[in-house]
């Protein structure tokens, strides 16, 4: 069976911002695949990259090298079978919790009833029934990053790409995100690409964990199997010794990159 999203010799080279004659490649030589109901993280240091491999995934990306692909065909311009959850806001402000969700079934051209019918029922799987009148400046947090996960999968997407969705959280509302998505996702069991920053996050949730090197033309320099039983509860799970092994695993990877990342941005300031 094809993957449901695959990457091959993908690069990513751009213009300077501050000196148009200058060009630097921030992604490189990246090979990435992610199975049909595969929950796939990457993690690396800030600025290496995983953004750009999202979009690229998304189709919002043309990369400069190398290929794309969704379940075995070429990926051209938008890739329609992907659902995409930003790090930043994007609910619009104007609009209730039930209009936001409502709002991708609407410009594909589903009909308003049965737009709104399916938009109440992925209020209520993330346990906002009853808040679907509710304008963004009137929820929470947390309750506004459960409407950002159903305006993704109200439009049932193959693939879902979330960059680093709960990171603005605080620590129990996080690990109840989490935990939720990972309920959902083990009852459709879509494909996964997700962003993060947290090593803790990422082995919690995910099938394969893939580490990037520190920037510029990073790349990918480790992948691991988180072989821990499913269901998981991410505050649990981190405490088995399985868990604890993998995380000093991945870890001995990502220390060095993380730490040349950061001397990279002390010099850049």
């Amino acid at each position: 069976m094809s993957a449901a999203l695959e990457l091959q010799g993908v690069a990513c080279t751009f213009t300077a911002k501050h000196d148009p004659g200058q060009r630097y490649t921030a992604v490189q030589d990246v090979n990435l695949t992610v199975g049909a109901g595969e929950f796939v993280s990457v993690v690396g240091p800030t600025g290496c990259g995983k953004s750009t491999l999202l979009n690229v995934g998304a189709g919002l990306l043309s990369p400069s090298t190398g290929t794309v692909s969704v379940f075995g065909q070429a990926l051209t311009g938008i890739n329609k079978r992907a659902g995409y959850m930003f790090q930043a806001e994007s609910l619009m402000p104007w609009r209730t919790a039930l209009a936001n969700v409502m709002a991708g079934l609407e410009f594909r051209g589903v009909p308003t009833d049965q737009a709104r019918a399916q938009s109440e029922e992925w209020l209520r799987r993330v346990g906002l029934g009853s808040f679907g009148d509710r304008y963004p400046h009137q929820m929470s947090g947390g309750m506004r990053k459960r409407v950002s996960l159903a305006q993704t999968l109200v439009l049932d997407p193959d693939i879902i790409l979330m960059d680093e969705p709960f990171s603005a959280l605080d620590i129990q509302t996080r690990q109840l995100m989490e935990n939720e998505l990972l309920a959902l996702w083990s009852a459709k069991k879509k494909a996964v690409l997700f962003i993060t920053h947290d090593l803790d996050e990422a082995i919690a949730m995910s099938d394969r964990v893939v580490v990037m090197s520190a920037g510029p033309g990073s790349h990918l320099i480790g992948e691991f199997v988180i072989d821990i039983e499913r269901p998981r509860d991410v505050a649990e799970v981190k405490m088995m010794p399985r868990f604890i092994k993998l995380h000093q695993a991945i870890w001995s990877v990502l220390r060095d990159e993380v730490l040349k990342g950061y001397q990279q941005q002390l010099q850049a300031v």
